[in-house]
């Protein structure tokens, strides 16, 4: 598009704004009736005698920001974002001043100054930092001017940033342009006179476009040299610059050296200069290496390392307590070993830094090169004085039994010297005890302490005062400890201590009788160290054990203490029900102020008992509530209202909505209307009490009715509501009608006296009762019988007078009492017959009082299934229970804190097209087939909504308007961007109603009722959202859920406060592309904007120049409803193309300049909301005023509910281990252990301080791919502080089939790999305390490194085991009687792969914490019998293949997993590309060990030792193997096996080339396998290959078991055996080469071959067998050794490949690489195949997959065989 043509579009300039018209404050708007916003705007309207120069183009309305624009140059749609943005803040802030300030339309100082500090805080701090003077210049006294000018420095500030783009993510990098520009601000204010022109100062930067050509696009340009030289971030880490480089530039003082202002382009920093002299990397160095994870932690592994080292000293003296060993004196002189084990460590670290760090030390920074020198030189010199005293020691003790006081003497010597050694240690120590000295000390930025730190800290900007309150530091320290107590304590006792004796044993082993050639014939030093391999694996990973079991019941004591989990269900909040109305009153309604300080401790005192109170039921809040009516009816419209939302999403019928609200007061009931399902029985059990207590007293029996509070309102509403129907439905100039009113006078006198049983039978209650209910159904009826009603009427009274009172009176009595009728007349008939006017049967609220009075009066049975619907009853559980728990007490909406949304968009699913909905799988199954099977209530309730609308026949959905309401009922089902902006429209809905609940008066709300009331709140919404009512276009009565009740009260104001403290924004990135290419996906966009006022979409626009190349423009746009269309309000150039890092921060960090506010929440494509969580929003945002620990929060964290679990089992797995994670362990991380950071998208983000720090994620290419971590890591390095809030939650989904959920866990995994490399992860390791250090390594990346350390434990087990039996070892013990102790100790080893099940703990904790602890276990057989255990082992493959090949090669991507619905049957070709290489291969390598070890080993003979040694080892084998195909919808059906063959065969033999998918060929496959090897460096190509040796060893092995070897044990044996490898081989090539020249045109010659081969193989096989003692069992067994040592020697050359491409070799690499992948897609499909050929297999397997699907009623079976009920 034209950039003409776009600016054309536009329209005037003036009449578009975003949120509030700034421009106009005279115009109509709701959120200008505030003075605060003409206070705001007013000020920066102060130009007053500013200096204008003469190219100025000023004219008389421009203010502050125009002046600022026109003098640096900024765009004009910048200027317009943040003039509206600075008056919006500015407003709000002012708003929440309490007490308000004394002139309310002037612009307060104490605000203004309070923004600036905030907003300038890390300019501040930046200029200390580098020892600058600030050039925010402003005098201590309180001059009139300087509020001009702090307005002045604040624009300056939001403009620099509002143009900033991508340079956003380097915030040093800003406030390095913002100090020059504010320098250049202070001359033009100052007037002063530019020495070269001695004119008045013009800045260095101006005209238009002139700030962002002169500043940001040479810095954006030189970003994007270096990340074009990355290849896409396949370049190593250290070869180019990333975001943090080019911001780290600007911590040090050469940048004001060597880039100077205006910038200096010939300065090396810039891209213009050649790669060779350019600035390198700057503050860190990423290496790929796995030594990283020493590097970052060092303090952790010296700490196992060296507890290691001392516990097996004292194992091994052989004394029963540890103790007892320390009293020796040989003891206590070995463990001081221990400190040369740690001078050696030290020295490994400073190696470890020099050698990663060294490209870092240039001319410039020469400092730093000698330090790392000298840690070296330091760390080796403290190891030789080490060792050299500690050698002193023995020599001085030489062999004398006691030790002289010369030795004792060298011992103090070397003590001497540990206690210099440990100097820096006990500082450490002194500094975490009074962590605030240790803060001051970091962050002041004097010479002196700079000189002191060097030593132990290079001086960076970031990681300093990270130190928590003392309290914090208490408690994670006693959490750490008993962690740390527990692990040493088992580590020592179950792990070290047992394997001491098998060790003496196997050392003093002699005479082995060895069965092959053994190397090392004097020592079994190699069978110790494979004996001790797995333990001391198992003794460095199973910390992560411990802190699983504590963190489960610690985070379980919290949630407790929390008050989470109370209410479980809805006979739980039937209990509480009657204080939920005090308790909603108390929370969501705000209080007024106290002014004095001493109240508000008082204040705090009475709220913590009132919530007492409410907790337990203490005293009886309802009666206040029912005294209150106002009160009451403000419950009654939240409650209702959001119930209303339910019925709008379907998930309660009309039925259930009637049941539940809370109906209006009418009909002069006395009490509160309990929700119908709350009163149900109530009244029979109160008759029947009645009647069985006729004899007792009118006290007795009201008290024991009261007992019950329901029962007791039960009764008065019955009696009360027949009283009101029976004076309606008489004719009021009746004579019946006074007879009836003086019958309820007598009656109520009754009561008043108390005398109402002695006067009455109670025990014909039962019959008026019957009587009473028949009479009222009769009423509900559409068609009534006149006849009937005066039938029951007389029979009521005939009840009445005969048989009721027990004392019967004569008609005259009653005639006198006006309880008859006076004689009557032959006219009027026979009693009530002509008495009689039915109520209109139209008169909606008529028939809803009396169904409501039936139900009353008939229902049997407690409604503890109301809601039927399992969400419906969670959410109002979890919503109940949150207003039981302690949240901060909600402000006015006026007070309150603005907040933004803000969501990335790419290119997913907005909303679901007619097409997607019928399109069917290859099972015959449609989307819609399968939503109705799985959520069948709510298809049922959407349908009764589409009748009652107006629908006649189900089938007429797809052609009728309605249409559009059964894609949406999809889409919300579904991970949709239209279900996101319906859940987060909802802050916008809840506001609007809390705004006129705040301001409404006892008559609004008491008449407001009246008046929903008399308007029929029946008349539920037409629609979801409003999303079709085409009603009139002002915006007051615009976009409302029609029979939303509140909505009918407002008053217009409630629109302009909820816009002022709510705005939504989605980065559609594509939009404009969208828009373009005609697709359907913008008009979609564009229809969700035109139904939600508040949501705007910010997207990238690419105006094509032509040959000038193109231009990037950030677009706002939003609907208009007055002009009926999209309208385009800011239009922001960019300095380029707007991606140069990971696309989704990019998206978020263009967009994030359009939020609003302070708070901003960040929010994923696949999210949900809840309109009564949105009610608690700003109780949250109020917790950013709240000190945790020694700072406001800065991100507070928000629970999430994972709402895809109940789509199939795999689902439910997914969402149960996802649950535990984002409540209990979350709540963990917060608070005790404080290292809480950003993992999931609901986090609220404190805006402002984000702003100056460079956002709210990082978006280096590939380094930063997990982004929202990064923004919690960068919190935590600059002293943030993050939250967990559990009363509010957001709903999200998750990948629901098993290959999502399988590229996801490759998503994380990869992502925790690059961590690892990463410098802020090195920074959290070095700059907080020791405990927090462990808790970021134990939450984070150590997390997958344990994963990984599991995996390779089961590997070195089995190696280890492999070697005992077949070097004869085991063999060898085995006879020795005295060495069995070794065979128990190896039983031992396998403890580890079990406790894999305290892994689940946090789960099962978790969810008896939430749902009660008998459903918790049930739950977890339940996941059991459903093989849960399969997946979270496959699970634990994915993360370990993917965590470990990144930390070694990288290749770390983001991986689009699709959300949609998973039904699909996946083919057997497609599991086997996603899982050949993670799990396949594995398996099959594992499998083969334990079959070669129970052939060869002789403990294997005894079957329960090797069942007992292997089971684990098996599981994981068929877990890896076979969980792809259990966990696949038809995995198990015979034709689809047979078929998946086929399609297998044929990609296999497919020809590769340039052009083919992996899809479609093995070999195009293949080589994207081994993208990886490309792009790692020499020391992981070294690695692979020294790992790849390992399936040589089998061949070494096993030669030597064969018949045919004769027990030789020679090497030549060995040898030889490779001579059969290079045979088999050749064979191969010539029947290749033979295939290749004669099978298409000579294929006699072909086959010729082929028979010459086969005969001379069977000639050498028999004579071998005949002769050379081999036997027929060696040929398989030598199978075994072959086919591992070709698959060894494929992966050396796979790594070799640059070398051996342009070989003939290669070619034969190539197809033996096709033959293996072949034999390996055939071993895996083996027991597929068997399985699917067994009867009842597919069954059960469906069974299993969908079991969660199936206790809902879905018809699974149905759907996975495609019969479709017609």
């Amino acid at each position: 598009m034209h950039p003409v043509a776009a600016r054309n579009r536009r329209p005037p300039m003036n009449s578009v704004y975003n949120i509030i018209p700034v421009h106009d404050l005279y115009t109509d708007h709701p959120s200008l009736r505030y003075p605060e916003v003409r206070a705001a705007a007013a000020a920066l309207r102060t130009v007053g005698d500013l200096p204008k120069h003469q190219f100025m183009r000023w004219e008389a309305d421009m203010d502050l920001l125009d002046w600022l624009r026109l003098l640096f140059g900024f765009q004009l749609d910048n200027a317009r974002n943040q003039r509206e943005h600075l008056v919006l803040h500015l407003a709000n802030s002012q708003m929440r001043l309490d007490p308000p300030p004394a002139i309310v339309d002037a612009l307060d100082a104490d605000v203004l100054r309070r923004f600036r500090r905030k907003l300038l805080q890390n300019y501040t701090a930046w200029c200390s930092f580098l020892g600058l003077k600030s050039n925010v210049v402003l005098s201590r006294r309180r001059d009139p001017t300087d509020h001009r000018r702090e307005l002045l420095y604040v624009s300056l500030y939001l403009l620099v940033w509002g143009e900033a783009a991508n340079l956003r993510f380097t915030p040093e990098c800003l406030c390095y342009i913002y100090h020059f520009m504010a320098k250049e601000l202070n001359y033009v204010i100052d007037e002063h006179i530019d020495p070269d022109t001695g004119r008045p100062f013009r800045p260095s930067v101006s005209g238009e476009l002139g700030f962002l050509k002169s500043v940001i696009m040479p810095i954006y340009n030189t970003l994007k040299v270096e990340v074009d030289s990355s290849r896409n971030g396949k370049a190593p880490h250290s070869a180019w610059r990333n975001y943090d480089d080019i911001n780290e530039y600007f911590w040090s003082r050469r940048c004001l050296k060597r880039l100077g202002w205006p910038l200096n382009f010939e300065c090396n920093f810039f891209g213009t200069t050649p790669k060779e002299k350019r600035v390198g990397k700057t503050g860190f160095v990423e290496q790929r290496s796995f030594w990283n994870i020493y590097k970052s932690f060092d303090r952790l592994w010296v700490m196992q390392i060296l507890f290691f080292q001392a516990a097996v000293i004292v194992a091994w003296e052989g004394t029963t307590y540890p103790w007892q060993a320390l009293e020796r004196r040989d003891v206590q002189v070995k463990m001081l070993t221990v400190f040369i084990t740690w001078s050696a460590l030290r020295f490994l670290q400073s190696l470890l830094d020099a050698g990663t760090q060294y490209s870092l030390v240039t001319r410039e920074t020469t400092w730093l090169g000698l330090r790392m020198a000298l840690k070296t030189m330091v760390a080796i010199m403290w190891t030789v004085l080490f060792s050299v005293f500690y050698g002193l020691i023995w020599l001085e003790k030489g062999s004398r039994p006691i030790w002289s006081d010369a030795a004792n003497q060298r011992i103090i010597t070397f003590l001497k010297a540990v206690l210099f050694f440990l100097i820096p240690e006990l500082l450490a120590l002194v500094l975490f005890l009074v962590p605030w000295l240790r803060n001051v000390i970091e962050e002041s930025d004097w010479s002196i302490v700079y000189l002191l730190m060097w030593w132990f800290h290079t001086r960076i900007f970031v990681g300093r005062g990270v130190r928590q309150a003392l309290i914090d530091n208490v408690k994670y320290t006693v959490f750490w400890v008993a962690v740390l107590a527990s692990k040493f304590s088992f580590s020592y006792f179950v792990q070290i201590k047992p394997l001491v004796a098998p060790t003496k044993a196997l050392l003093n082993l002699k005479h082995i009788d060895y069965k092959w050639h053994e190397f090392f014939h004097n020592t079994n030093r190699v069978s110790v160290a494979l004996l001790w391999l797995p333990v001391v694996l198992v003794y460095f990973m199973d910390l992560q054990i411990w802190y699983s079991i504590f963190s489960a019941f610690f985070g379980a004591t919290i949630g407790l203490f929390s008050h989470l989990g109370e209410i479980r269900n809805v006979w739980q909040l039937r209990l509480r029900f009657q204080f939920f109305a005090s308790a909603m009153q108390f929370n969501l309604m705000p209080e007024e102020k106290l002014l004095s300080q001493q109240a508000t401790l008082l204040k705090k005192f009475r709220d913590a008992i009132h919530r007492l109170k409410l907790r337990y039921g203490l005293g009886q809040p309802f009666k206040k509530i029912e005294s209150s009516q106002v009160d009451a009816t403000r419950f009654a419209l939240i409650w209702n209202e959001i119930l209303i939302t339910f019925r709008e999403e379907d998930i309660i019928s009309d039925r259930e909505l009637e049941l539940l609200k809370l109906p209006p007061n009418c009909w002069n009931i006395r009490v509160i209307r309990w929700p119908c399902s709350l009163l149900c029985n109530e009244l029979l059990l109160a008759v029947s009490q009645a009647k069985e207590l006729e004899n007792e007293s009118d006290r007795s029996l009201w008290l024991k009715i009261c007992k019950n509070e329901y029962r007791r309102c039960a009764v008065i509403e019955a009696y009360d509501s027949v009283k009101y129907l029976f004076a309606t439905v008489l004719k009021a100039e009746k004579e019946e009608y006074t007879v009836v009113t003086n019958i309820f006078r007598v009656i109520d006198g009754h009561i008043q006296t108390g005398k109402l049983t002695e006067a009455y039978k109670m025990s014909w209650l039962p019959q008026i009762h019957a009587k009473v209910s028949e009479f009222v159904l009769l009423l509900i009826q559409p068609e009534r019988e006149m006849n009937k009603a005066v039938n029951l009427l007389q029979a009521l009274y005939e009840l009445f007078v005969r048989e009721f009172p027990k004392e019967k009176k004569t008609i005259l009595q009653l005639r006198q009492e006006g309880l008859a009728r006076k004689s009557p007349t032959a006219d009027e008939g026979l009693l009530f017959e002509n008495a009689v006017k039915f109520p209109d049967a139209r008169d909606a609220v008529f028939t809803e009082q009396l169904r409501r009075l039936h139900t009353i009066l008939t229902s049997r049975d407690s409604m503890y299934n109301v809601p039927l619907n399992l969400e419906a009853r969670r959410r109002i559980a979890f919503f109940t229970n949150s207003l039981f728990m302690n949240m901060p007490r909600a402000p006015y909406v006026e007070k309150m804190m603005a907040f933004s949304v803000l969501t990335p968009y790419y290119d997913e699913e907005v909303l679901y097209s007619k097409e997607a909905l019928r399109k069917e799988n290859e099972d015959g199954i449609t989307t819609l087939f399968y939503l109705q099977k799985i959520y069948e209530d709510e298809w049922r309730n959407f349908m009764e909504r589409m009748h009652r609308e107006g629908l006649k026949d189900e089938d007429d959905i797809y052609t009728t308007e309605k249409a559009r309401d059964l894609r949406l009922w999809v889409s919300h089902r579904g991970q949709t961007l239209s279900r996101t902006v319906r859940g987060m429209m909802y802050y916008y809905r809840a506001l609007k109603m809390l705004a006129f609940l705040d301001s409404a008066s006892e008559m609004d709300v008491r008449e407001g009722s009246e008046h929903i009331v008399s308007h029929g709140s029946t008349n539920q919404s037409r629609s979801l959202n409003g999303l079709t009512s085409n009603g009139p276009s002002s915006l007051r009565t615009n976009l409302r859920p029609v029979g939303s009740s509140v909505s009918m009260l407002f008053k217009g104001h409630e629109y302009g406060s909820a816009l002022m403290k709510f705005s939504y924004v989605v980065a559609c990135q594509m939009y404009g592309r969208h828009k373009a290419d005609k697709n359907p996906r913008a008009d979609e966009i564009l229809y969700l904007m035109q139904n939600n006022e508040a949501l705007r979409v910010a997207y990238v626009d690419e105006v094509s120049l032509g040959r000038e190349g193109t231009e990037y423009y950030s677009v706002l746009v939003k609907y208009d409803q007055q002009l009926q269309s999209e309208v385009e309000i800011y239009r922001i150039r960019l300095p380029g193309p707007l991606k140069l890092g990971e696309g989704k921060p990019e998206n978020q960090n263009h967009a994030i300049i359009f939020t609003r506010g302070d708070a901003v929440q960040t929010i994923d494509m696949n999210q949900d909301n809840y309109f009564e969580e949105a009610l608690k929003m700003r109780n949250l945002l109020e917790e950013f005023n709240t000190y945790y620990g020694v700072t406001k929060p800065t991100i507070l964290g928000v629970r999430e509910n994972i709402f895809t679990g109940s789509v199939s089992s795999l689902a439910w797995f997914m969402s149960a281990q996802e649950t535990s994670f984002v409540t209990l362990g979350q709540r963990v991380l917060a608070n005790p252990l404080k290292v809480r950071m950003h993992y999931g998208h609901p986090d609220v983000f404190d805006r402002f301080w984000f702003l100056g720090r460079g956002g709210v994620s990082k978006a280096s290419r590939v380094i930063n791919i997990s982004e929202d971590i990064f923004a919690g890591f960068n919190c935590t390095l600059r002293g943030g502080n993050v939250t967990h809030h559990e009363y509010i939650q957001v709903g999200k989904g998750r990948d629901v089939g098993l290959n999502q959920i399988s590229m996801f866990a490759a998503k994380i995994a990869s992502g925790n790999g690059e961590q690892v490399l990463s410098r802020d992860v090195y920074r959290l390791g070095h700059r907080l305390d020791f405990f927090r250090m462990l808790s970021v390594f134990y939450t984070t990346v150590g997390f997958y490194f344990n994963s990984m350390v599991i995996a390779l434990m089961v590997y070195a087990f089995l190696w280890g085991r492999l070697y005992m039996a077949l070097s004869g070892i085991e063999n060898s013990v085995l006879n020795n009687a005295t060495n069995n102790k070794a065979l128990g100790a190896v039983l031992n080893q396998q403890f580890a792969i079990q406790v894999g099940i305290f892994t689940a703990l946090p789960m099962i904790v978790e969810n008896s914490l939430e749902h009660g602890f008998l459903p918790a276990v049930w739950d977890f057989l339940t996941m059991q019998l459903q093989l849960a255990s399969l997946f979270y082992t496959f699970s634990l493959g994915t993360q370990t293949h993917f965590f470990g090949r990144t930390i070694l090669h990288g290749g770390a991507k983001y991986r689009a997993t699709g959300r949609g619905f998973v039904v699909a049957h996946k083919s057997f070709a497609e599991n086997y590309r996603l899982y050949a290489r993670s799990h396949f291969v594995k398996g099959i390598e594992l499998g083969v060990i334990l079959i070669v070890y129970a052939a060869h080993s002789p403990l294997a003979k005894d079957t329960f030792v090797y069942i007992a040694m292997t089971i684990s080892s098996w599981f994981l084998v068929v877990s890896w193997i076979m969980s792809p195909f259990v966990f696949n919808p038809s995995g198990f059906d015979w034709l689809k096996t047979v078929y998946d063959f086929e399609d297998f065969m044929n990609w296999i033999w497919y020809p590769g080339g340039p052009f083919k998918k992996a899809e479609n060929s093995w070999e195009t496959w293949w080589y994207e396998e081994q993208d990886h090897l490309k792009t790692t460096g020499i020391w992981g190509k070294l690695l692979e290959i020294i790992l790849d040796l390992r399936f040589f060893f089998f061949q070494y092995g096993i030669v030597y078991q064969l018949g045919i070897a004769g027990g030789n044990t020679s090497i030549a044996v060995y040898l030889l055996s490779w001579i059969v490898m290079v045979v088999i081989v050749a064979i191969y090539i010539i029947i290749a080469y033979a295939r290749d020249k004669y099978a298409m045109k000579e294929h006699i010659y072909y086959r010729l071959v082929q028979l010459l081969v086969i005969v001379v193989t069977v000639l050498v096989v028999f004579l071998l067998l005949e002769f050379a003692h081999l036997k027929f069992v060696d040929l398989l067994s030598s199978l075994l050794a072959f086919v591992p040592t070709g698959w060894g020697m494929i992966s050396i050359a796979q790594v070799l490949r640059p070398f051996l491409q342009t070989t003939k070799v290669w070619e034969t690499v190539v197809s033996l690489a096709r033959l293996y992948d072949l034999l390996f897609g055939v071993i895996v499909m083996a027991p597929v195949a068997m399985l699917s050929w067994l009867p009842g297999f597919q069954s059960m397997q469906t069974r299993i997959l969908f079991n969660e699907a199936f206790s809902r009623g879905l018809q699974i079976s149905r759907i996975v065989s495609g019969k479709k009920s017609v």
